[in-house]
């Protein structure tokens, strides 16, 4: 059932273009949604956050999910105050740049991911911006979710949509919401690490072809940076997804939690991809600094022959130029076409050598 849901995700996923959702929304300076659900149908008419709590705790039944972008310190405070939230959480969900994590305060869950987004570029420069990270924050309740969204992307509407054909599923609680998420995340981290393996094979052909240039360590520098910053975001996020998993937490139920050890296996495979392109990555430099010193020893030799070859003229020259009266052939009429013809052929000679020995 739950892979049914995956794959309805992906699907959705690829059908969305733009995920980014306003940051600004009519039903508040932050809330970006507000929802009820019962028996995981969505309720119409419950717009205000209060009134959408009130209802599902008057009838016991159901929860409420709320969306916000980026929300002011003043602007959550009601919300915590409602929920119950505890402050050094929500200290966190205000000012972001967050490891992932996963804390219990009590009955509730706050849990913290980093959200990924690939940024399309024609080519991979020594400038060039590849991946763009976000957070996303969730507050998870026997009765609420509260999602917190930091940064233009990770937009969590397909999920909302694809979540809402389910009712089945929502209809278990708000722990369903949490693995959604959580697996939506890492879908993020998968399609993220695919692209970037494109770059990767991208700047691997030009190193080792014959177009490739001295320049190239700028983009491979560039694309070790990016790398870095991916698995900053998704390398962290192992040990709570463990956590999930192993662990009976209050809002998490038994029945769900193997699916968060599924998310997790997806999470491991993420890492020790982005772990193999590191270290193809250190090899591509490697070779390229290699390349790199052969065409300056090459240059050297090739430096080196055509000193040794001008080295004749300028010596025969310059004993020529000392101006003794007393020189060999000094008064003969063909001394100086000779002694030219002896440099012509003495440069001709050394320059067969280096031909031959590679040197030119």
């Amino acid at each position: 059932m739950f892979s049914n849901l995956r794959r309805a995700v992906r699907r959705s996923y690829r059908r969305t273009v733009d995920l980014s959702h306003p940051a600004r929304s009519p039903l508040g300076s932050a809330v970006v949604n507000c929802v009820v659900y019962q028996d995981g149908v969505r309720q119409d008419g419950c717009h205000e956050v209060e009134e959408a709590v009130r209802r599902v705790r008057k009838s016991g039944d159901g929860f409420v999910w709320v969306g916000l972008h980026e929300p002011e310190q003043a602007e959550l405070a009601g919300l915590a105050e409602l929920f119950g939230l505890h402050p050094l959480a929500v200290e966190d969900a205000v000012h972001a740049h967050q490891r992932p994590k996963v804390e219990r305060y009590d009955d509730i869950l706050f849990s913290v991911f980093k959200t990924v987004r690939y940024v399309e570029h024609e080519e991979l420069t020594a400038t060039s911006e590849v991946v763009d990270t976000g957070e996303l924050m969730v507050f998870t309740g026997a009765d609420f979710v509260i999602t917190i969204r930091h940064g233009g992307h990770g937009s969590l509407g397909p999920l909302r949509e694809v979540l809402e054909a389910e009712p089945q599923q929502l209809a278990k609680g708000p722990a369903v919401v949490l693995h959604a998420i959580a697996d939506h995340v890492v879908d993020d981290y998968l399609a993220v690490t695919d692209a970037v393996q494109n770059d990767l094979d991208a700047v691997e052909t030009v190193v080792f072809s014959e177009q490739g240039s001295r320049g190239d360590a700028g983009r491979i520098y560039q694309l070790k940076r990016e790398l870095l910053e991916l698995r900053r975001a998704v390398a962290p996020l192992d040990r709570p997804l463990q956590l999930l998993a192993a662990q009976p937490l209050p809002v998490v139920d038994a029945e769900i939690r193997p699916y968060f050890r599924d998310v997790a296996d997806h999470l491991a495979r993420c890492t020790e991809q982005i772990a193999s392109y590191d270290t193809l990555l250190d090899s591509i430099l490697q070779a390229h600094l290699a390349q790199v010193t052969v065409a300056q020893n090459e240059d050297m030799r090739k430096i080196t022959a055509w000193a040794a070859i001008v080295a004749v003229p300028t010596m025969v020259c310059g004993v020529y130029g000392m101006n003794f009266e007393h020189m060999p052939e000094l008064k003969w009429r063909y001394g100086y076409p000779l002694v030219l013809c002896v440099i012509a052929v003495a440069c001709g000679l050394i320059h067969r050598g280096f031909r031959r020995n590679g040197w030119l």
